[in-house]
Parts: C-alpha cells; structure tokens; sequence
C-alpha cells in the first residue's frame, strides 16, 4: 500500500505563497499519477491539480493557473505544489492523491486509489 503524508499548509495573507509537500512511501512512487486537491468548508472535494508519472504531462483547475505549479521529484517520493498569487478563494483543506491505475480521468478524485491526511491552508483578505 502507498502512504502519502503532506505538509507546508499555513496561514498566508492575500498575495502569498505557500509550497506544500507529499512525501509517499510507496515502492513505485515514478509509476504513479500524482494528484492535488483540495476542499473547503461547506463544499465538495475538488481537483486542484495533477502530473503524470514522469512529470512531462501537467494539468491544473482554471482557478488556479498560472498561480499554482505542480512537481515532483522521483528520486525523493515527494511530490509539491507551490501555491504563488493565494486568494482566500483558495483557502481549503488540500490533500495530495495517487493513482497507480494510469487513469485518464486525472481530475476525478474516483480515479485515486491513495489518500493523504489533508493539510489546511489558510489565505486572509
């Protein structure tokens, strides 16, 4: 089984930036699609963004173009999400996701077979 961990969430004031972490566990971390996403109170979980194994394929929510940027890096099982230009929209609980299954359907959290805990970011006005 895979176990992600993520962490960097915080507190952040309107215009700054977070970098947020996915360390996973798993044996064959490279032959996974790594996924973000994120929910806020009062709303359903919602992707955020996602990158294939080898990272030459990245795909983000409108909302956050432009603004947000997801790597990883193989060689350390982790994978980030830099989070530049943060609104309060964008204030969620973020969870990072792996699919081992090469689902196509990348913004469906259904397509995602490991979960991380979650990390709370919070952006102020």
């Amino acid at each position: 089984q895979v176990q992600l961990a993520e962490s960097g969430g915080g507190l952040v004031q309107a215009g700054g930036s977070l970098r947020l972490s996915c360390d996973a566990s798993g044996r064959t971390f490279s032959s996974y699609t790594m996924g973000w996403f994120r929910q806020a109170p009062g709303k359903e979980r919602e992707f955020v963004a996602a990158i294939s194994r080898r990272g030459e394929r990245l795909y983000y929510e409108d909302s956050v173009k432009g603004r947000f940027t997801i790597s990883r890096d193989n060689a350390k099982n982790t994978v980030y999400l830099q989070m530049n230009s943060l609104k309060p929209e964008d204030t969620a609980v973020y969870y990072c996701a792996a699919d081992i299954n090469y689902s196509n359907s990348y913004y469906r959290s259904g397509s995602y077979d490991y979960w991380g805990q979650g990390t709370q970011v919070t952006v102020s006005s």
